[in-house]
């Protein structure tokens, strides 16, 4: 599926969501939203309900404000969308134990503060330079989203905005995003909420993605990312690809082969090798028999 509303921003002939958003106040409605749900963060689903706008820290350790471990033009991303002005926030919602940027990307206090006028700065720079899009991700940007919306407020470039994440954001920050992301780089990683709770800490993990891969192909344009664990093709990737085969239509699908157990994967002995060739054919057969395309 072409990203169509995307093109049409990078070559002029459309605005990015975050700017008609601000045209019509609905950006200002949208901050102060998210900055009364940092009093009780439910952000995501863990809903922790701790008021970080005091230095509470919920699952993620996110406190009030942003810290990032990466910030920097990347190219590994989807072909569609590099160059890709990334940022890299610290601090996540799962607790991934093969996580190939921990433990920047979990430990909050692994990064360097942050503000809305140097984020902005930096992203009207990479747009000067070329870059295609600014790239929220982490760990994970959900916790973050406060502050993102506040840098789109003062950002005036036609950028447009990619928001990507494992998806295990809750309803109301759903609503926080979807006047202002373009496009959504999800991750469904897990279809047996037990894989989800073993391996990431995350109770509910299954029906939050699907959830929020339903709004996401509603409200903006959907990219959606499998990661195959090496051990979980019937568990996990089978029944991924079958529900979204069967429950959305505009959407593109990466199914991706390159897992290695980093980490703490070695912990967990299904998961402390590296993912098999047979494997991988296995689950892309499977995806081209119930006809997605690859």
């Amino acid at each position: 599926m072409p990203l169509e509303r995307y093109s049409k921003v990078l070559k002029g002939k459309a605005r990015a969501k975050f700017l008609v958003a601000k045209t019509r106040g609905i950006l200002d409605k949208n901050i102060q939203q998210a900055e009364a749900l940092m009093e009780k963060c439910e952000l995501c689903e863990h809903k922790c309900r701790v008021d970080r706008t005091m230095g509470g820290r919920g699952f993620c350790g996110v406190g009030s404000q942003p810290h990032v471990f990466s910030a920097a033009t990347h190219w590994g991303e989807e072909s569609e969308l590099v160059p890709s002005a990334t940022l890299f926030f610290s601090g996540c919602t799962l607790r991934c134990a093969y996580c190939q940027n921990a433990p920047q990307s979990i430990d909050y206090d692994a990064g360097k503060p942050i503000s809305v006028a140097e984020a902005v700065k930096w992203i009207t720079k990479k747009h000067r330079e070329g870059c295609s899009n600014v790239n929220f991700v982490g760990g994970d940007p959900t916790p973050n989203i406060p502050f993102i919306l506040n840098v789109l407020k003062k950002l005036k470039v036609n950028i447009p905005v990619v928001f990507n994440s494992n998806a295990y954001y809750s309803e109301a920050a759903a609503g926080l995003l979807k006047d202002v992301v373009d496009v959504y780089l999800l991750d469904f990683r897990y279809f047996d909420p037990s894989c989800a709770e073993h391996l990431s800490q995350a109770s509910n993990y299954p029906e939050a993605a699907k959830r929020n891969l339903l709004l996401a192909e509603k409200n903006g344009e959907l990219l959606i990312r499998l990661l195959v664990l090496p051990g979980h093709i019937e568990c996990d990737a089978k029944p991924v690809l079958e529900w979204v085969s069967n429950n959305l239509r505009n959407y593109r699908l990466n199914v991706m082969p390159q897992y290695w157990p980093a980490w703490h994967a070695y912990t967990f002995q299904e998961i402390s090798r590296r993912l098999s060739i047979a494997e991988y054919n296995d689950v892309i057969e499977y995806a081209k028999k119930i006809g997605i395309e690859i």
